[in-house]
C-alpha cells in the first residue's frame, strides 16, 4: 500500500523518524540544486511505497515545471546533492523520480523497539480532537439479517475500529425505525393471534417455527407474507396506515415499541456472534416526541423553494441540486400534517451535528437517491454541514440475484453461519484430530465467523461481493482462515521456544536476510494503514494488510529456520513475537478472532 510519508505521522509510527530524515535531506538538497521547494509541498508528494527501488519515493514533475527543468534533471539533482546519513542506504533518481531506501538495521531496531514498547497498543493512537459519529447497519427491525445487510455492519464496526484506533473518540450509533410503515405491518399482523391471521399468511408460515428460534425469527416471519397480501387488500392497507398515523401522533398500538425490540434483540444477538455491537440506539419516534420534526418542518416551509400542494402538503424544489428530474420535487410533509422518513433524517443529522465533528452514515447503494436528497434538504434549511456516505454495492450468492427481506428472498445471516460453523468444523477436524470437542468448537465458531467478516470486507464497498465458500473458508488465500492460521503458526513457534522468554533480545544487524527485511518493513506499516483506512474509509485496506503481513510471514517461516538457526535464534524469534503482536492487532481491527491453535 501506498501512503503519503509526511504530515502527522507520530512515534508510534516506525516509519516517522525515516520520513523525517527524508524530508530534512530533500529540503537540503534542492537548497543546493538552486531549487525552491517548500517543506509541506514535499511532503504532500513523498510517499512510502516499499518495493524495489526503495522505500520513499518523490515524483519531481510538479518542482520541474515550476523551475522549468527537465523533470529527469531535477529528480537527478536532488539525488546528487542529497546529505549522507547512516540511517539512509541509497538515494538514487530513477526518471523523474526520487528513490531513498531506509537502512535495514535501523528499520529493524526502530521497527521491533516500537512493537515490544506498545504491545497491545501499537497502531493506535491515544484519544484526542473533535469526536465522530459513525451511523451503521440501521435495518428496520422487521426480522432477520440477510447477508446484504451485513455488509453495511461489518464496514461501519471495521471503520469504526479504525476510526478509534487513530485515536478519533468514536461514537456508533443504530438508527431504529419505530415510525414506517413496515414495522406498522409487524404491529398490525401481530396485533391478532395467529389463529386470526388471513388465510393467505396463516398458509405462508405453517409448519415453519422451530422451538426456541430467535425473536427476530419468531416475529418477522409473517413479514413477507404480509407484504404480499396487502397488495391485495385495501382494507388491511387502511388498516396499516391508520396505525402509521397513530404512531405519529405518539398514540402506537400497545406492543408496538415491545415487537420492535424483541426483533431488535434477535438481529442484534446475530451481529453479536461477529464481534458488532454499537454505543447507542437512535429511535426514530424521539424526533417526534421532543419537537425535533416540527422545528425541522419550520424551516423547511420557511425555505425559498417551499411549495405548498392544494392538499395541504409540502414539498421542497431540489432542482438546483442536481437530482434527477423524477425527484426533484420532495414532499417533507404529508397533507394531512404528517412527517415523513426523509423529514425525521433531517432532525437525526441535525443532532448528530451538534454533537460530533464528524458524521458518517453507512448506506447501501439503494440508498444512494435518499443520501443526495439529504444533502440537497440540508442546504435547502441552511444547514452548511453534510455526512460522509460510504455506500456499498450488494452482496450475492453464486447462483445470483439480489436479496429481499420484503419478497422472501433473503439468504439470512443465521443460515449463513451455521453453514460456515459447519463447513470450519469439517476443515478444521480435516487438520486436527487431536482436539476436544469444546475446543474444535470453539476454534471452528472462531474460523466460520472470522471467515464471514474477511471475505466481506476485504472488497471495495463500491464493488459488489459475490460470496463463495472455497474463498471464505481457504486457509490458502486472501481469507479470514490465511490470517489466522499465521497468527497461530507464529504462536507456535513461540510457544515451541520453551528455553527463552520475551522479550527477546535481538542484534538487527543479524536480520539481514531478503524475507526478513521485507516482513519488518509490512510490521512497519501498521500504523500507517490505519491512518489511511480512518481518513479514506477504505477499510479493505485493512484486510489487504493483514494478508499481505501474513504472507509475507509464511515466506519468512519457509525462508530462514528459527528455532535451528544459531547466532540469529533469538532475534528472529523477537521478529516473529513482533509478527504475532501486529498481527493480532490487525486481526482485533478487522473483528476477526485470534487463535493460538488451530
Amino acid at each position: 500500500m501506498t501512503t503519503h510519508a509526511g504530515g502527522s505521522a507520530s512515534s508510534a509510527d516506525p516509519w516517522a523518524p525515516f520520513s523525517t530524515l527524508v524530508l530534512d535531506g530533500l529540503t537540503a538538497s534542492a537548497r543546493s540544486s538552486g531549487l525552491t521547494l517548500e517543506p509541506g509541498a514535499l511532503a504532500a508528494q513523498l510517499t512510502l511505497s516499499p518495493g524495489p527501488e526503495g522505500d520513499f519515493a518523490l515524483p519531481v514533475h510538479r518542482f520541474a515545471a515550476a523551475a522549468k527543468r527537465p523533470p529527469p534533471e531535477v529528480a537527478a539533482a536532488l539525488a546528487t546533492h542529497f546529505p549522507a546519513s547512516p540511517n539512509l542506504s541509497e538515494v538514487k533518481a530513477t526518471g523523474a523520480y526520487v528513490n531513498v531506501r531506509v537502512d535495514g538495521t535501523a528499520l529493524v531496531r526502530t521497527t521491533l523497539e516500537t512493537v515490544v514498547r506498545l504491545g497491545a497498543g501499537y497502531g493506535q493512537r491515544p484519544p484526542s480532537g473533535p469526536p465522530a459519529c459513525v451511523e451503521h447497519t440501521s435495518a428496520n427491525p422487521t426480522g432477520p439479517f440477510h447477508i446484504g445487510r451485513v455488509r453495511n455492519a461489518i464496514i461501519g464496526d471495521t471503520f469504526a475500529r479504525a476510526l478509534r484506533a487513530s485515536g478519533v473518540p468514536v461514537t456508533t450509533q443504530y438508527y431504529v425505525d419505530d415510525m414506517g410503515r413496515q414495522t406498522a405491518m409487524i404491529s398490525w399482523i401481530w396485533s391478532q393471534p395467529p389463529s386470526e391471521w388471513p388465510a393467505e399468511i396463516r398458509d405462508a408460515v405453517a409448519g415453519k417455527e422451530v422451538p426456541g428460534e430467535k425473536s427476530d425469527a419468531h416475529r418477522g416471519r409473517p413479514y413477507p407474507a404480509v407484504s404480499a397480501y396487502l397488495k391485495e387488500h385495501p382494507d388491511a392497507q387502511a388498516a396499516v396506515a391508520r396505525i402509521v398515523a397513530e404512531i405519529e401522533a405518539g398514540r402506537p398500538p400497545e406492543q408496538h415499541h415491545a415487537l420492535a425490540q424483541a426483533i431488535l434483540d434477535g438481529m442484534l444477538a446475530s451481529l453479536a456472534r461477529l464481534g458488532i455491537g454499537f454505543d447507542e440506539f437512535v429511535w426514530e419516534s424521539s424526533f417526534l416526541s421532543d419537537g425535533s420534526v416540527d422545528r425541522v418542518l419550520e424551516r423547511l416551509r420557511s425555505a425559498p423553494t417551499a411549495i405548498r400542494e392544494p392538499n395541504g402538503a409540502v414539498a421542497i424544489d431540489t432542482s438546483g441540486h442536481g437530482l434527477p428530474k423524477e425527484s426533484t420535487r420532495v414532499v417533507v410533509q404529508r397533507g394531512d400534517g404528517t412527517s415523513l422518513y426523509v423529514t425525521r433524517d433531517i432532525a437525526y443529522h441535525l443532532a448528530k451535528f451538534a454533537r460530533f465533528s464528524r458524521v458518517i452514515d453507512v448506506l447501501g447503494q439503494d440508498h444512494q437517491l435518499h443520501a443526495r436528497t439529504l444533502d440537497a434538504l440540508l442546504a435547502e434549511i441552511g444547514e452548511p454541514r453534510r455526512p460522509e456516505f460510504v455506500i456499498y454495492q450488494d452482496i450475492t450468492v453464486p447462483e445470483g440475484g439480489r436479496m429481499s427481506t420484503r419478497g422472501g428472498s433473503a439468504v439470512w445471516l443465521d443460515g449463513l453461519l451455521a453453514e460456515a460453523l459447519e463447513r470450519a468444523r469439517r476443515e478444521v477436524a480435516a487438520r486436527r484430530d487431536d482436539l476436544a470437542p469444546e475446543e474444535m468448537e470453539r476454534i471452528a465458531e472462531a474460523v466460520a465467523t472470522g471467515a464471514v467478516r474477511y471475505h466481506i470486507v476485504r472488497v471495495a464497498p463500491e464493488k459488489p461481493v459475490v460470496f463463495r465458500w472455497e474463498d471464505a473458508l481457504s486457509f490458502e488465500g486472501r481469507s479470514g482462515p490465511f490470517v489466522q492460521y499465521a497468527y497461530a503458526r507464529a504462536a507456535s513457534l513461540l510457544r515451541k521456544a520453551d528455553d527463552a522468554a520475551a522479550p527477546y533480545p535481538f542484534d538487527p544487524a543479524r536480520l539481514s536476510h531478503p524475507d526478513e527485511q521485507a516482513l519488518v518493513r509490512v510490521v512497519a506499516s501498521l500504523p500507517r494503514a490505519i491512518e489511511y483506512a480512518a481518513r479514506s474509509t477504505h477499510v479493505q485496506g485493512l484486510a489487504s494488510y493483514a494478508h499481505d503481513l501474513a504472507d509475507q510471514f509464511n515466506r519468512f517461516y519457509h525462508a530462514v529456520p528459527v528455532l535451528k538457526s544459531a547466532d540469529e535464534r533469538s532475534s528472529r524469534l523477537a521478529l516473529v513475537a513482533a509478527v504475532r503482536q501486529t498481527l493480532g492487532n490487525a486481526l482485533d481491527l478487522l473483528g476477526v478472532a485470534r487463535l493460538e491453535t488451530m
